[in-house]
């Protein structure tokens, strides 16, 4: 147990030191702001103040953790060794910055709660984020920071015995689309089939033809492939699954499809199954509701993961929806136009609600990068795909966090597009889980 003192415990000092220290570095801690607890304390402690109070571990603090709500902060970058950071300290502290105040800002995606410009679809950008502006978003710089500290700390107090957390690997499945062309509604078919003859899509339109007429498998159809990978690599597989109604952004295959119904009952048999909320639920309790009270009445299980479809949503007011029906897990945490680690940290984590000035109950899952990034975004190749996923890879690996990866089942359906991306989808699960 280390012993923490502060002139003042706040829910924001006791919310990121125990981030910090508990969850990625598994040393458990204790809080006291009386002095005469901590000058009698013979283990390890660290003091969190202004001042220090003799030569004990000191961090100076900045004001962030003792204030409540959200201000405009001037950010300034500084370098420790070679990684960047921010609210620089003086020299009497043990380290070069506040540690604990900076991973708050990234963790709690304080800089969202600030006036910004949304995208199309409503979103908070990469493009405005402190991370990419300053050039470390591919970095887990939280993680990184962590086992800095992590090495200070060993030389102060080497006696200690510190554990030693293990890399984790988490490949999510969001199915938008569960097939291409079958078990579409009669005036969805004929829709899509003149769509495809008036804009002279030939390919789509022979493809159409021969799944419908049962001379070819749907091409979206990989589930199998996907559970079979699983399964020779040992991953941990979520599947994500679109039920709202049919709107322009939502076309998926409708829930009152048995074919539809049948194959998520299939999936809850071999991997974890979670709710992916449609496009205009970001804002809306009741929608969500609906669709989740669906999903369980297919899959007659309790749900407890989602993710928003676009990756829409908006702080607080999406996690707080969530948190009312009981979602307990959120893996929504990236961007749709960069990979990278839009909380900082490779590390999940329990959302802390600036409104409330509380740590709620809903844990996020930050991914490090989608498959449509890759391919939309950043018009990589397959091939350039995988460099830019190996060196994710090694950043998350190099602090042993939890890499989580976003593909969708169209992915490998090598259709379209998509070609190449099924032999990319098996290259990665080789490089995560060796």
């Amino acid at each position: 147990m280390i012993l923490i003192y502060s002139h003042k415990v706040t829910p924001r000092v006791r919310y990121i030191f125990k981030h910090i220290v508990t969850r990625t570095l598994l040393i458990p801690v204790s809080f006291t702001s009386k002095v005469e607890e901590f000058v009698a304390h013979n283990g390890p402690k660290i003091s969190y103040t202004k001042t220090p109070l003799g030569n004990e571990f000191f961090i100076k603090s900045n004001d962030l953790l003792f204030e409540q709500g959200v201000n405009d902060l001037e950010i300034i970058i500084n370098k420790w060794d070679s990684v960047p950071c921010f609210f620089a300290t003086n020299v009497k502290s043990s380290i070069p910055f506040d540690i604990f105040a900076a991973s708050f800002y990234l963790i709690t995606r304080y800089e969202e709660y600030l006036p910004h410009v949304k995208d199309i679809h409503g979103r908070f950008t990469a493009e405005q984020s402190l991370a990419f502006k300053k050039g470390f978003l591919e970095k887990p710089v939280v993680d990184i920071w962590a086992f800095k500290f992590l090495k200070v700390l060993k030389e102060k107090f080497p006696d200690y015995e510190y554990p030693k957390r293990k890399f984790n690997f988490i490949s999510t499945v969001d199915i938008d689309n569960a097939f291409a062309y079958k078990n579409k509604s009669f005036v969805r078919s004929v829709g899509g089939f003149l769509n495809d003859i008036f804009t002279f899509r030939i390919l789509n339109v022979i493809n159409r033809l021969a799944v419908n007429l049962n001379l070819k498998a749907d091409p979206y159809n990989t589930f199998d492939t996907i559970l079979a990978l699983k399964k020779k690599y040992s991953v941990n597989t979520i599947f994500f699954f679109l039920v709202g109604d049919y709107t322009t952004f939502d076309t998926n295959v409708s829930v009152s499809k048995s074919k539809y119904r049948l194959l998520i009952k299939e999936m809850v048999d071999y991997a974890r199954v979670g709710l992916h909320p449609s496009y205009f639920s970001m804002q809306n309790s009741a929608l969500i509701k609906k669709e989740k009270e669906r999903l369980e009445n297919i899959t007659n299980t309790p749900l407890k993961s989602s993710r928003q479809h676009y990756l829409r949503f908006s702080l607080p007011e999406t996690y707080q929806l969530l948190i009312d029906l009981e979602i307990e897990e959120d893996y929504s945490m990236g961007y749709a136009s960069n990979v990278g680690f839009r909380a900082g940290t490779c590390t999940p984590f329990y959302f802390y609600d600036l409104d409330f000035e509380i740590q709620t109950p809903l844990k996020v899952f930050p991914f490090a990068l989608m498959d449509t990034t890759l391919n939309d975004y950043m018009k990589l190749t397959p091939k350039q795909s995988l460099g830019k996923i190996r060196d994710l890879k090694n950043e998350v690996k190099a602090v042993n966090g939890t890499f989580i990866t976003l593909f969708h089942n169209e992915t490998l359906s090598d259709y379209l597009r998509w070609k190449g991306w099924k032999r990319l989808y098996e290259s990665m699960l080789k490089i995560a889980t060796s």
